[in-house]
């Protein structure tokens, strides 16, 4: 990103993306580069041609849906800024994530997403600090060093993801959880140590024990913020290169009324990610997982605000990969358990995906996939009569192919 080479790049989502689609030069274009300033671009568009076959208990949602959509990764066009002034490399990144799904209600209903706008100002001496938005830090290279990153993924029919008009899941759900962006104070360390790195951070709260959605009745609060963590160790050893990591997530929430037979009136929130990468030639695996109590499974900032209990989820993605040439073949393996905190009710979330990605050049690549969602309910499934809190089992299978271009 920056002319100085001694300037400590962050691991944020562009550096991130590019070591997972390595078989793809995902390289930037430079737009000015004069008197220690640059400023660049850098973009991903993409679309898939998308058959899924739902099968569920409850019979009416039984269907075979064709779309055009978007893969895993939406669309976007990023701005880099950099500066070398008194000392300090000054920096910066603005990116505008981009639904190519309209509304059917709305007619051109694109939705524009900006997920990153943060500065950043580094030293080799002292490391980095981020203000701004930004990916979070608890899943963070779980999902980035997702074997089927720039494929298409699970589109759990739980979800709505089959009839909706944002993007496909990955392994959102079935793995990891997503790292949400949000607004944050985040230090990276400079090496303390060849391959070792360290980013702390203190992250924007959200509420997890809000009962009345109008806020009248009850008012979450949190009196601290919530803290992220990740550490990660990249070093090689027999001639394969590793990348180990470890990442968490700490928040405490409160609510103004004492009503414990109805919710958690004081909840803590917290996650531990952890996992390893290792390449050898053509041949890539992977191994990560999750632990967690008080969090929504899918989303680290508890994205809808689903009223969340002091009850556990984990799961764990296993994957592999072998290049050869220009062609790659990943297979991946994931699953979810989650105790109530997703969907309001126990169940267990697995995907199988198996992918093909073919890179025609330094731009322009192909993919094809094959996947295979299920929602296992833990809890008892009655049809239409079904009471809150219980889901039905649904299978969905997804063929997807498609194209990417980046620079």
């Amino acid at each position: 990103m920056y002319k100085n080479k001694k300037a400590l790049i962050p691991l944020t989502l562009a550096s991130t993306v590019a070591m997972a689609l390595s078989q793809t030069a995902n390289a930037e274009i430079v737009l000015y580069d004069k008197d220690d300033t640059t400023f660049s671009t850098d973009g991903y568009m993409n679309a898939f041609y998308v058959h899924s076959n739902v099968d569920s208990d409850n019979d009416v949602r039984d269907r075979n849906q064709s779309r055009v959509k978007m893969g895993f990764l939406p669309s976007w066009i990023g701005f880099n800024f950099g500066k070398q002034i008194d000392g300090l490399q000054l920096g910066g990144r603005a990116s505008f994530w981009v639904t190519i799904n309209d509304s059917d209600d709305n007619g051109t209903g694109t939705d524009i997403d900006v997920r990153q706008f943060y500065g950043t100002v580094s030293s080799p001496q002292w490391g980095e600090v981020l203000v701004g938005k930004d990916f979070g830090l608890f899943g963070r290279s779980n999902i980035f060093l997702d074997e089927l990153l720039a494929g298409y993924g699970n589109v759990s029919d739980s979800l709505g993801l089959v009839d909706g008009n944002g993007v496909s899941f990955g392994n959102i759900g079935t793995g990891y959880v997503y790292a949400f962006p949000t607004s944050q104070i985040t230090y990276r360390n400079n090496n303390l140590a060849e391959g070792l790195r360290v980013a702390v951070g203190i992250m924007d709260t959200f509420d997890s024990n809000q009962l009345d959605s109008s806020g009248v009745n009850d008012k979450a609060y949190q009196d601290k913020p919530r803290f992220e963590s990740e550490i990660s160790y990249q070093f090689e050893l027999g001639g394969s290169k590793i990348y180990s990591w470890v990442n968490g997530t700490y928040q405490n929430s409160k609510n103004s009324v004492d009503n414990p037979g109805a919710y958690d009136d004081d909840l803590t929130s917290k996650g531990l990610g952890y996992g390893v990468q290792a390449k050898l030639g053509g041949l890539s695996l992977t191994a990560s997982g999750f632990q967690a109590k008080g969090i929504n499974p899918f989303f680290s900032n508890n994205a809808g605000q689903a009223i969340l209990r002091d009850t556990d989820s984990d799961g764990y993605l296993l994957q592999g990969s072998y290049t050869f040439g220009k062609n790659r073949i990943a297979l991946s393996y994931g699953q979810t358990k989650d105790d109530g905190n997703g969907l309001g009710a126990k169940a267990d979330y697995e995907t199988r995906g198996i992918a093909y990605f073919r890179t025609i050049n330094d731009n322009l690549k192909l993919v094809a996939e094959y996947n295979v969602h299920e929602t296992d309910a833990k809890d008892v499934y009655v049809g239409a009569a079904a009471g809150a809190g219980s889901i039905p089992d649904v299978e969905t299978k997804t063929f997807a192919v498609g194209a990417v271009v980046s620079w």
